[in-house]
């Protein structure tokens, strides 16, 4: 089969190296990397022999092999290893017993060298993407002893690229955008491809660029794959994305090179360059007159092909709404525009608008830099409501004097109905503003009466709401609000301020004021308030005291002279009038309290009571309660210490006649069970006689004269204690007049003869039980008394 002519040429170029390879070690060259003497090639040094022989002494022997660098093709995958070059050295001569070694990257793996001859061979397929040369030594040594007899040299073996990597565009797919209508030339995005192929030998890795879909549209820069506008005029309205295939290939873009490809989406981005359009030329609503302000009345739409921002109007009215009774405004969801009612519109005034509305393009023209607009024709038809009556003013402000009396005229209020049909209104007061019904109105006319008489410091204003309701209809109604300012007359007297309390220091001079007074009138007059003061008659001559005008509206209270006791007099009341400027004036009588205290020598008041002079002298009142606190706590704490005292040493055991209930004694031992006489006297039980026959009830605190029941008798001292025990328990059950009281009966007898059997699980000496409890020997040495106890046998038991 015959071959392709790259093929062919790359076996030619294969040969020439080869070749060139082999004749390099044959040529003598000058060395590169170092020169050795004659003794390391194993000759001896010459003897000098004249000037000539001295100055050959002094120079060194050439090596007798040299080389840099060598070459061998990459992915070469002949069936022999390849020869990649041939090492050779002077000292090899007939009879020399040399050999070559080498060492370095890959030396014995990749690379193998002939001993003998120096023959360099590649044993592996080499790639030089992964590596792209080696670095390697040779040396010449004795084949017998390893003996080096020349230093070692290094050179380098490099991996010559061929063609075996296609370009790839590692950042792709690629997605760019371009606006819309743009120049042809525009650049829209740039691609990048990559050759792993060596840069620098041949055109393994020049690229070149090309697209193989996407014209007429886009064009391809075909060295900076830069990709461009091909075509003038494109639209996004009519196509929005566009795909393109852009191709890299190597080798220059010849023949036999490889290639790769990747996919650009273009998309084109939207410019202002399409006007809004309404979608008719003329809109027609109609609003009944009703409509409450800010409410809409209808809606418009310009449409715009373009998107986003560029897509967004705003809209106006330009003409046909002299008075300003609408407006329009843009919904920003739906781009839409919103009549609404500015002003409240009326039928029986005008019946129909014609308003022109424009709608602006928020984004202005690309090219002229002026914004798209449009207009349409918007006709307004009012339609006829039954309206509710209106009044002539929102607010009334009336005023009316505090004394006027009852049925007082105040003020009037006017409504009317707007309708063309016209209705008679009547008046009413909304009696949830005039709770307590201070006013009254007249339905026909609207005049507002006085119901109850006023009081301005009561209540300065009143505010109350009117409303006027249709005949015709009475779900029409409107409301206003109706202020009532009360009118102050001087009816209220002043007085002062506040209670004053006056104090008198005893060592104080003549002429010391004592008290400043101030008055105080609820009533407010326009020219202000000015108060008059003076003493009452009775005490225009008083010899304690005098007052003085402060020209404030204030007086101060003088003492006349420094003889006050507290002895003689502790508390003086001083009348003073009060007087206005009202029409008429008005006064009134109040009375200034003062009392006479004792004073240290800085004036400063320290006690005002009599009584201060029967304490000791240096012990005031507060140091008195103080030490009588302190006596009243120790007597408290004697009397607890006395009392704990006394509950300690009382006994713990309580007496017989003292206690109305068993007695429940408690042990903190453990009893040594039925073998154990000592830890419980018995004999109280086994004294059945008691006192006089009987023993008393200890569960019930007996209310008579207890008496012995007939049908109890005494017994001898060593009566049996099941008799005893069974007597009691009859005379407990027949006693009706035992309340039910809680006892707690603790004998230390069983019973015998019982149906139920023994209520313990220990058994008593009689008991015919044949349990066997040797089972308690097996629980340890903890139970092993208790199980010594239960393990008697039949003898002892009957013993």
């Amino acid at each position: 089969m015959p071959k392709r002519s790259e093929e062919m040429l790359v076996d030619l170029w294969m040969s020439l190296l080869l070749v060139w390879i082999t004749c390099v070690p044959c040529v003598s060259m000058t060395p590169i990397i170092g020169q050795s003497k004659s003794t390391q090639t194993g000759g001896s040094a010459a003897e000098p022999s004249g000037p000539g022989e001295g100055q050959r002494l002094l120079s060194r022997a050439k090596r007798g092999w040299v080389w840099n660098q060598m070459f061998v093709l990459e992915e070469f995958s002949g069936p022999d290893p390849i020869l990649v070059g041939r090492l050779h050295t002077d000292l090899d001569v007939g009879g020399k017993n040399i050999k070559y070694v080498l060492a370095g990257e890959g030396a014995g793996t990749i690379f193998a060298i002939n001993e003998l001859t120096g023959d360099i061979h590649a044993m592996k397929r080499l790639d030089r993407e992964e590596k792209a040369e080696y670095t390697l030594t040779a040396q010449v040594v004795n084949a017998d002893t390893d003996e080096p007899l020349e230093p070692p040299s290094e050179f380098i073996i490099k991996v010559q690229d061929i063609n075996d990597n296609p370009p790839q565009f590692n950042e792709g797919p690629y997605r760019a955008s371009v606006p819309e209508m743009s120049a042809v030339g525009t650049p829209v995005t740039r691609v990048t491809a990559t050759d792993a192929d060596d840069p620098v030998y041949g055109n393994s890795a020049k690229l070149v660029y090309s697209i193989l879909e996407g014209q007429p549209y886009f064009s391809v820069d075909p060295n900076s794959a830069t990709i461009k506008i091909a075509l003038h005029g494109m639209d996004r309205e009519m196509r929005e994305e566009y795909l393109v295939v852009i191709q890299a290939k190597d080798m220059g873009g010849h023949m036999g090179g490889l290639s790769g490809t990747t996919t650009v989406t273009v998309t084109l981005t939207d410019i202002n360059d399409n006007p809004p359009k309404f979608s008719k030329s003329l809109y027609e609503f109609v609003i009944p007159e009703d409509l409450p302000i800010g409410k809409m009345g209808g809606k418009v739409k310009a449409n715009d092909r373009d998107i986003g921002d560029n897509s967004k109007s705003t809209y106006s009215i330009i003409e046909g709404d002299d008075h300003g009774m609408f407006e329009i405004a843009t919904d920003t969801q739906t781009q839409e525009g919103i009549l609404r009612l500015k002003k409240p519109i009326d039928y029986e005034s005008k019946r129909a608008y014609t308003l022109k509305v424009e709608a602006t393009n928020v984004q202005s023209e690309p090219s002229s830099g002026v914004p798209f607009k449009d207009t349409a024709t918007v006709k307004v038809v009012v339609e006829d409501s039954d309206e509710p009556p209106v009044f002539f003013k929102p607010v009334y402000l009336l005023e009316v004097n505090e004394n006027a009396p009852v049925n007082t005229v105040i003020g009037t209020v006017t409504a009317r109905d707007p309708d063309s049909m016209g209705s008679l209104v009547r008046y009413f007061i909304d009696r949830h503003t005039d709770l307590e019904r201070q006013f009254n109105i007249n339905v026909d006319d609207g005049k507002i009466t006085l119901a109850k008489p006023l009081d301005r410091e009561t209540d300065m204003w009143h505010n109350i709401t009117v409303t006027a309701t249709e005949v015709r209809n009475h779900s029409q109604i409107s409301r206003a609000i109706v202020a009532i300012r009360v009118m102050d007359i001087n009816d209220n007297a002043p007085e002062f301020a506040t209670e004053y309390e006056a104090f008198l220091c005893e060592n104080g001079k003549p002429g010391q004021v004592i008290q400043t007074v101030s008055a105080v009138d609820k009533d407010d007059p326009i020219q202000g308030h000015y108060f008059d003061y003076r003493l009452v008659p009775e005490m225009l001559n008083n010899p304690n005291f005098t007052i003085k005008n402060n020209q404030d509206n204030s007086i101060s209270v003088v003492t006349k002279h420094d003889t006050f006791r507290r002895q003689k007099q502790e508390m003086y009341f001083l009348p003073i009038i009060v007087t206005d400027n009202g029409s008429p004036p008005m006064s009134s009588t109040n009375t200034l309290t003062i009392r006479v205290c004792g004073c240290s020598k800085d004036g400063i008041v320290q006690s005002c009571n009599v009584e201060a002079y029967v304490l000791p002298i240096g012990l005031s009142m507060g140091a008195l309660i103080a030490i009588l606190a302190c006596i009243i706590l120790l007597l408290v704490i004697v009397v607890l210490f006395v009392t704990l005292r006394r509950h300690k040493n009382e006994p713990l055991i309580i007496k017989d006649d003292e206690d109305v209930r068993e007695n429940i004694i408690r042990y903190d031992d453990e009893g040594g069970g039925e073998e154990d006489t000592e830890a419980f006297d018995i004999a109280t039980l086994q004294n059945p006689d008691g006192i006089n026959g009987y023993l008393p009830r200890k569960d019930i605190k007996p209310d008579l004269q207890f008496m012995p029941r007939a049908g109890q008798h005494s017994g001898p001292n060593g009566v049996d204690v099941d008799e005893f025990i069974n007597v009691r328990l009859h005379e407990a059950d027949n006693d009706p007049t035992a309340p039910p009281y809680d006892s707690i009966q603790i004998y230390g007898y069983e019973g015998r003869g019982s149906i139920a059997g023994s209520l313990s699980s220990l058994e008593t000496a009689s008991s015919d039980s044949d349990q066997n409890y040797d089972y308690l020997r097996e629980w340890g040495p903890r139970f092993r008394r208790l199980g010594e106890l239960y393990s008697v046998g039949e003898s002892d038991r009957e013993t």
